[in-house]
């Protein structure tokens, strides 16, 4: 695959990835492998089966014809020919290679993928508008959507968990376009974030032991920061026996748990009825005896019914924002429990923030594409009219490597957090020097003259 995908990425000479000749042949095949096909006798063949006897009739009409092809294009040929009977067309390449995490698709002739943090464009390319609105409207079909010019927008998901958004004319004015996000079949751990050097072990060791202790936790950071992923690997240390409710608009979570009851959001239907939003499965959640609720994202008046929750006895529970800052994802908090309808004083509504929420991880997407987590923060109440926040672990930025990667160290700011109470009452005790404040690189820390503070007001 990597040797396939090395092709594709060249650069575009302006004539895409095949000639007018293949395009011909492929064409051919296609509409000769339609006419073939019995539908109604389709539907009643396992996929697998299906799929291999379409392989072999394209083999054996590749062979009557007498095509001019060499067997690496014969090849090829064949799976493009399958790829457009029984996928995606073009994008089942990049579909198909767990490392791209991103296609994004702007009108026939123009793709870009990412690819292990680096975006690039490729020379692979939809024939016209017609080509690209044919596989959309497969991706409505396949989730029961429709997209036209009256509805012309579509959240959908692939069968491999993929989110799609596609938006076409007339809002799209340059044609259709599409985004395709993608999350891994096997999901990413926290062994494996360190190896990325994400975060540092004394980070995931605090971690863990926030979130087998209850810890109630928010996850900010922009678009493709590493949000979800990071939630994902946070769940492999709930403990075991508890009922833990997930709640999406699109399903992304790949909880690393065995009792999991996963929800999700159902957009009105064609008359704009039926619509279940996420504070209407919040509410519903609410009974249905969770230990933790889980939402993927916090989007609007549904974060009012979170923090409720997270304040009458749903402990642990865990969300993402997209904010670019801790006192961004306070500010982006207050706004959104101000779009519940529910007329609050600007106070209480800080006040009931900081007290069901215990800590934010900031995640940021760096220059060079890799994600770290940026800041740990403890909220610690209120002062006045403001909620409290001290940095418990960093990473600062020192500039950019030879290789165009942002380069710095995490440290530790040498606050001992209030949550430390919390943990030994639950009977987990960190190391006494754990929070001394040093710069940690990698195995090797660098201590400070300093050592670490102790606040005398305690939070339980």
């Amino acid at each position: 695959m990597d040797e396939e995908l090395e092709q594709i990425l060249e650069p575009d000479n302006g004539e895409g990835n095949e000639s007018a000749v293949l395009q011909k042949i492929k064409a051919d095949l296609h509409n000769q492998l339609l006419d073939m096909l019995d539908y109604d006798e389709a539907r009643n063949i396992p996929l697998a089966k299906l799929h291999k006897e379409c392989a072999e009739r394209v083999d054996t009409l590749l062979r009557a014809r007498q095509y001019p092809l060499s067997g690496p294009d014969r090849q090829r040929l064949l799976q493009e020919v399958l790829d457009e009977v029984f996928g995606f067309g073009p994008i089942e390449v990049f579909l198909r290679d767990p490392e791209v995490s991103d296609i994004l698709i702007n009108g026939p002739y123009q793709i870009y993928i990412e690819k292990r943090g680096q975006l690039h464009r490729s020379n692979i390319k939809f024939l016209d508008d017609n080509h690209l609105m044919r596989i959309i409207k497969r991706i409505g079909t396949n989730v029961g959507r429709r997209i036209d010019e009256s509805i012309p927008m579509l959240d959908a998901r692939l069968p491999d968990g993929s989110r799609v958004n596609a938006i076409i004319p007339p809002l799209a004015l340059d044609g259709p376009m599409v985004s395709v996000r993608r999350f891994g079949t096997i999901p990413i751990d926290i062994k494996r974030l360190l190896e990325l050097d994400t975060l540092v072990q004394e980070m995931a060791d605090f971690m863990q032991a926030c979130v087998q202790c209850k810890t109630n936790i928010l996850i900010s950071g922009g678009t493709g920061s590493g949000k979800t992923t990071f939630l994902n690997s946070l769940s492999r240390w709930i403990p075991e026996g508890e009922r833990v409710v997930t709640i999406e608009d699109a399903a992304e979570l790949q909880l690393q748990r065995d009792h999991v009851v996963r929800l999700e959001t159902r957009p009105p239907n064609i008359e704009g009825e039926g619509c279940i939003t996420q504070r209407d499965l919040v509410r519903n959640s609410l009974r249905m005896r969770p230990d933790r609720i889980i939402i993927g994202e916090v989007r609007g008046g549904e974060t009012l019914d979170m923090l409720q929750a997270m304040n009458t006895g749903h402990e642990g529970s865990m969300t993402t924002v997209h904010a670019n800052s801790p006192r961004d994802a306070m500010r982006r908090l207050e706004s959104m429990v101000s779009m519940s309808g529910v007329n609050h004083p600007i106070r209480a509504i800080r006040e009931q923030v900081s007290s069901a929420i215990h800590l934010i991880v900031q995640l940021e997407r760096m220059t060079g594409g890799k994600r770290k987590v940026i800041n740990i923060v403890e909220i610690t109440g209120m002062e006045g009219d403001t909620v409290c926040l001290h940095d418990i672990f960093r990473f600062n930025k020192t500039g950019v490597d030879e290789s165009g990667n942002a380069k710095g160290n995490f440290e530790v700011c040498g606050v001992r957090p209030l949550l430390i109470n919390r943990l030994l009452e639950r009977g987990v005790e960190l190391a006494h020097d754990m929070f001394q404040r040093r710069v940690l690189a990698g195995t090797r820390q660098v201590l400070t003259n300093d050592r670490f503070t102790d606040r005398p007001n305690d939070r339980k």
